[in-house]
């Protein structure tokens, strides 16, 4: 039997306030990196039931909670902005297309300064949970593997989780359901 969309969304603020993703149990000693995934097509749903119901649920639920999230995508338009590039990349993706641009952005957006600058971001250090958004707008500039690595070192104690607009098996992501990525297996499905 197939859990419809709704039913695993329901599922979701309860394990989010759970013992086992806050203090990092049932993880196998691993850091606690959840991934909620979702079909793509119920991105706008999954923006508002963020916003709507995830974090005022927490607040309600854990009011001495702290949590924070964070949108891939405002983050990597930040940074483009801090280093005056972002009018650059647009003028480089109308003269030399998507390939070039892509090329050249690889060294700004190397997921390990991304993953650095996301924990000085959110103050990492302070947070008990840290819930990451924006995954699909990010693509093809970053791949979520390797971002989900690169935390790794910086997240210590505290959970991440990953919203994802496609599918993760506990060992491969694909994103938009379509999209292969690199295998990734140090993650745990928030909800099957």
């Amino acid at each position: 039997m197939t859990t419809s969309f709704e039913e695993r969304l329901n599922h979701v603020l309860p394990r989010l306030a759970s013992p086992d993703v806050l203090d990092n149990r049932g993880a196998g000693g691993e850091i606690g990196f959840w991934i909620f995934d979702y079909p793509p097509e119920h991105e706008m749903q999954m923006r508002s039931w963020l916003s709507d119901v995830i974090a005022p649920g927490l607040r309600k639920q854990k009011p001495d909670l702290r949590f924070a999230v964070i949108d891939l995508f405002e983050c990597v338009i930040g940074l483009l902005e801090e280093r005056s590039l972002l009018v650059k990349a647009f003028d480089m993706q109308l003269k030399k297309g998507d390939e070039s641009l892509l090329a050249s952005l690889r060294s700004v957006l190397k997921e390990d300064r991304l993953a650095a600058r996301i924990v000085e971001l959110v103050g990492a250090d302070h947070l008990d949970l840290l819930v990451v958004k924006g995954v699909g707008a990010v693509y093809p500039m970053l791949r979520t593997h390797t971002l989900l690595s690169a935390l790794h070192p910086h997240m210590r104690d505290t959970p991440l989780l990953m919203l994802y607009p496609g599918r993760y098996d506990g060992l491969s992501l694909r994103l938009f359901n379509k999209l292969g990525d690199d295998n990734y297996y140090r993650a745990f499905r928030l909800v099957s």
